[in-house]
C-alpha cells in the first residue's frame, strides 16, 4: 500500500514537472516573438498566403501539372491580381486624397460655424472658446518647453521612422520571395511538422489540425469577399448619393468590415459629415441612410450567410478583442496572428468541452447509456443533455 501511494506521489511530481516545463516553453516562445516581430511580419504573412493558395496548387497537381508548374501558374495569378488593384486603387485613392485636401477649408468652416454651436447649444458646453487663435497662442506661449520637448520628441519619432520605413519597403521586397517558397514548399512543411507529433497523439492532433484550418481559411477567404463586395457597393452607392468623397469612404468601411459593426458605422458617421458639409440638407443624408441601409440587408440575408457563416466559431466581441489584444501585444504581427490563435483556440476550447462532457465530472459516479448525442443515467435522472426525453427504468426492476 505504502509502495502503491509512494508511485502515485512520483506520479504526480513528473505530471507537474511536465506542466511547468511546458509552461515554460511558452513563455519562451511567446517572448522569442515579441521580440522578433519586425521581422517575422513578412514571415507570417507570406505563410498565410502560402496556406491559402496551397489548396490551389494541389487541384493543379491532382489535374496532372507538376508542383513546380502549379506554384507558378497560383504565384503568377495572385502577383496579376494585386498589380490590378494597384492599378485600379492608386489612382482612385490618389485623386480622393486630393478632393479631400481641397475640401478641408470647407469641413473646418462647418466644425467651426455648425457643428460646435449645434453641440454647445445640445450640452451648455462653451467649445468655441477651445478653437479660438488668440487662446491657442497664448497656451503655446505658457508652455514653450513642453513645447519643445514634444517637439523634440517628434523629431525623433521622425527620424527613427525613416528606419521603419525602410524596414518596410525591404519586407514588401521579402513577400513575393517568401510567399514563393512558402507555396512550393508547403507540403514539405507540413509533413516535417506533422513527423514531430507523438504517434500516440497524431489522430487527435490530425484532427484538431483539420478543423482549425478548413474553419479559418473558409471565413478568412469569405470576410475578405465580404469586405470586396461591400467595399464597392458602399464606394458606388455614395458616389451615386452624389459625394465627392464617396469612393474613398465606401473603401475604408470596406476595409473596415473586417471588424463587425465598425464598417457600417463608418458609412453611417463619414457619409453623414460628408453630406451634411457638402449639401446640409436632409436628402441627401437620407441617401446615405439608405446604401447603409441597403449594405446591411445585403450583408445580414446574403454575403455573410452565404461567404462567412459561422466558419471560426467567434462571437463579434471575441472578434474584436482579439484583433484589439494581438495590436497590443505583438503589434501588427499580433493583429495577423490574432484570428488564426483565435480559430485555434476555438477548436481547441470545444475539444475539451467534449472531453468534460464524457468525463465524470459531468456525467456523474453512476453508469450512463449513451443514446446517440443524449446521455441517460440508469438510477432514472434526466441529464441535460437527455432534457426532452425520459429516462429509462432500471432493467433489474420492473416496470412500473
Amino acid at each position: 500500500m505504502a509502495e502503491m501511494q509512494t508511485q502515485q506521489s512520483l506520479h504526480e511530481i513528473a505530471r507537474f514537472y511536465r506542466r511547468l516545463q511546458g509552461s515554460a516553453v511558452a513563455i519562451a516562445v511567446l517572448s522569442l516573438v515579441w521580440l522578433l516581430a519586425p521581422i517575422l511580419t513578412p514571415f507570417v504573412f507570406a505563410g498565410m498566403l502560402g496556406w491559402l493558395g496551397d489548396p490551389m496548387v494541389d487541384r493543379l497537381e491532382a489535374a496532372g501539372r507538376s508542383r513546380n508548374t502549379a506554384v507558378i501558374l497560383v504565384f503568377s495569378l495572385m502577383l496579376l491580381l494585386l498589380v490590378l488593384a494597384l492599378l485600379i486603387l492608386v489612382p482612385l485613392i490618389e485623386r480622393q486624397l486630393l478632393t479631400l485636401i481641397e475640401s478641408m477649408p470647407r469641413y473646418r468652416d462647418w466644425f467651426i460655424g455648425t457643428a460646435l454651436p449645434w453641440l454647445e447649444h445640445r450640452t451648455g458646453l462653451q467649445l468655441l472658446a477651445w478653437f479660438d487663435t488668440g487662446r491657442i497662442i497664448d497656451t503655446v506661449r505658457a508652455h514653450w518647453q513642453e513645447a519643445g520637448g514634444f517637439a523634440a520628441t517628434l523629431l525623433g519619432y521622425l527620424s527613427r521612422s525613416g528606419f521603419a520605413v525602410l524596414g518596410w519597403i525591404a519586407n514588401l521586397v521579402l513577400l513575393p520571395v517568401l510567399t514563393f517558397f512558402f507555396l512550393r514548399d508547403w507540403d514539405v512543411f507540413v509533413e516535417r511538422i506533422a513527423a514531430l507529433v507523438p504517434r500516440n497523439q497524431e489522430a487527435t492532433v490530425t484532427r484538431l489540425a483539420r478543423e482549425s484550418s478548413e474553419m479559418l481559411s473558409g471565413f478568412l477567404r469569405g470576410q475578405f469577399l465580404v469586405m470586396l463586395i461591400l467595399g464597392v457597393l458602399y464606394g458606388l452607392g455614395l458616389w451615386l448619393v452624389g459625394l465627392d468623397l464617396g469612393i474613398l469612404i465606401g473603401i475604408i468601411a470596406g476595409l473596415l468590415t473586417f471588424v463587425p459593426y465598425l464598417g457600417p458605422a463608418t458609412v453611417v458617421v463619414l457619409g453623414g459629415i460628408a453630406a451634411l458639409v457638402q449639401f446640409g440638407d436632409w436628402q441627401h443624408l437620407a441617401g446615405v441612410l439608405a446604401v447603409f441601409g441597403i449594405g446591411q440587408v445585403i450583408e445580414s440575408y446574403w454575403l455573410t450567410p452565404k461567404l462567412v457563416g459561422d466558419r471560426i466559431g467567434l462571437h463579434p466581441v471575441a472578434v474584436i478583442f482579439a484583433v484589439l489584444a494581438g495590436g497590443q501585444l505583438f503589434g501588427f504581427l499580433g493583429m495577423l496572428l490574432a484570428l488564426p490563435v483565435a480559430a485555434v483556440a476555438n477548436v481547441l476550447l470545444r475539444f475539451a468541452v467534449e472531453h468534460y462532457r464524457a468525463s465524470r465530472a459531468y456525467v456523474g459516479d453512476g453508469p450512463a447509456i449513451v443514446l446517440g448525442d443524449e446521455h441517460v443515467e440508469q438510477s432514472g435522472l434526466i441529464l441535460p443533455g437527455n432534457a426532452g426525453g425520459h429516462a429509462k427504468p432500471d432493467q433489474g426492476s420492473p416496470p412500473a
